[in-house]
Formats: C-alpha cells, sequence, structure tokens
C-alpha cells in the first residue's frame, strides 16, 4: 500500500517560484491595464463625462485599476 504525503508542497526551487509568481503577476496586471484602457478609449466624450473622467483620464485610471 502507497501512501503520499500532500501536507506540505514539494519545491524544489523556492527562489525560482517566487520569480515566475511575480512574473506573472506582472502580466496579469498589464493585461488588467490594457482592458481597462481599451474599454474606456472606446466610450465617446460624453460617456467619459458621464462617469467624470476625462480622456486624459483613461491612463491613470488604467494604472491605478
Amino acid at each position: 500500500m502507497a501512501v503520499f504525503d500532500t501536507s506540505r508542497p514539494h519545491v524544489l526551487f523556492p527562489r525560482a517560484e517566487g520569480f515566475f509568481s511575480s512574473l506573472f503577476g506582472s502580466v496579469i496586471a498589464w493585461n488588467d491595464a490594457r482592458v481597462i484602457r481599451n474599454e474606456l478609449n472606446r466610450l465617446s466624450d460624453r460617456e467619459l463625462d458621464d462617469i467624470g473622467l476625462a480622456r486624459g483620464d483613461i491612463e491613470e485610471v488604467a494604472r491605478k485599476r
């Protein structure tokens, strides 16, 4: 009979795991900002004004999320 210990993950290279986790998080943040920027750019100036934004505010909003 075989028994597997699943109480803790087996990590060969913990520093590499942190690096890839950070890299993956950065890519997700970049993509989220890109999507927000694209969606806000599709709105008309009137629609942006309705939500309290100007066209020049889009980049700042996308960065802050």
